[in-house]
């Protein structure tokens, strides 16, 4: 039987009874997410890429959630603490907040939202959604925010509201409202595409041109829709992302400064190490010295 890790997440607390999961596989392993949840909690699960299976009942049912998909539960008889085997190379976000809570928000919606009726109020409710493109854009600010530790909590909790608004906005508009770029699915998934090539290759990346070619889209949009799925530029992002990973590969130990910044595609250890200490406001070595 194939063995499974067990995985970390960041918890981020929105106010009391209301909080967010932030888990990130980037291993090529699977990874075991595991916290307690009780009956009284309603669970939004969001799977920005990747794929997770949601194990219940001690592994005797299950619900997967693939890649912009997501899952949203809860059952007032019974308690459902996640137990999700996530894939590799998976994102997922997961809003919890009490069942009360949530009733709160929506007490003159209740004849909107099929489960806040008296029909639903007191039973189970699974519901399977596609993630919007204006959802998507929102869980990507979530993931990926590089804010003060104190604006942290007030910045979540303004986008977890918003991502629950637009998660019941049936309104067929509201996403090209939303953004009007979005409303064209190819061009999101040209610019998807180029956010996997820049990884691949972040050792030696494309230039823009290249990639707007590369991606058959104008070098305006690629630019444009970038920021606003991913909320940075092109380089920006990936910038972020070579060092998370060099940040990664020097915690294994197994690399030294040198090779971790050839892998991120820095010739010179001097160049990488500005570049860390312009991410992490601290040089490689001082940084495995401080997590020791």
């Amino acid at each position: 039987m194939k063995s499974i890790a067990t995985g970390s997440y960041e918890e981020v607390l929105v106010e009391s009874g209301f909080f967010v999961l932030k888990i990130q596989n980037d291993s090529e392993e699977e990874t075991l997410v595991e916290r307690e949840i009780d009956s009284s909690f309603i669970q939004f699960h969001f799977c920005l890429k990747g794929n997770s299976k949601f194990l219940f009942n001690q592994g005797g049912y299950q619900l997967e959630v693939s890649e912009e998909n997501s899952l949203l539960l809860y059952n007032t008889q019974r308690d459902l603490p996640l137990h999700a085997i996530v894939s590799p190379n998976t994102w997922l976000l997961s809003v919890i907040m009490t069942i009360r809570k949530f009733h709160s928000l929506f007490s003159k919606e209740a004849g909107y939202i099929p489960f806040l009726s008296e029909e639903f109020r007191e039973k189970k409710y699974y519901g399977q959604e596609m993630v919007s493109p204006s959802i998507a854009v929102v869980l990507s600010q979530l993931m990926q925010y590089n804010l003060n530790p104190f604006m942290k909590e007030l910045y979540v909790k303004g986008k977890v509201y918003e991502l629950i608004s637009l998660y019941f906005n049936r309104a067929p508009e509201a996403d090209l409202e939303q953004c009007p770029f979005l409303a064209d699915e190819e061009n999101v998934r040209k610019i998807k595409m180029a956010k996997e090539i820049i990884i691949a290759r972040m050792a030696e990346p494309p230039t823009l041109n290249q990639l707007s070619e590369e991606i058959g889209l104008s070098l305006k949009k690629l630019k444009e829709g970038f920021k606003q799925i991913y909320g940075d530029s092109v380089f920006g992002f990936l910038f972020d992302y070579k060092m998370e990973f060099a940040r990664k590969m020097l915690e294994t130990g197994r690399h030294n400064v040198n090779e971790v910044g050839l892998k991120v595609g820095y010739s010179t250890a001097s160049h990488f190490i500005t570049s860390f200490k312009k991410k992490y406001g601290t040089t490689p070595k001082k940084y495995l010295s401080s997590i020791a």
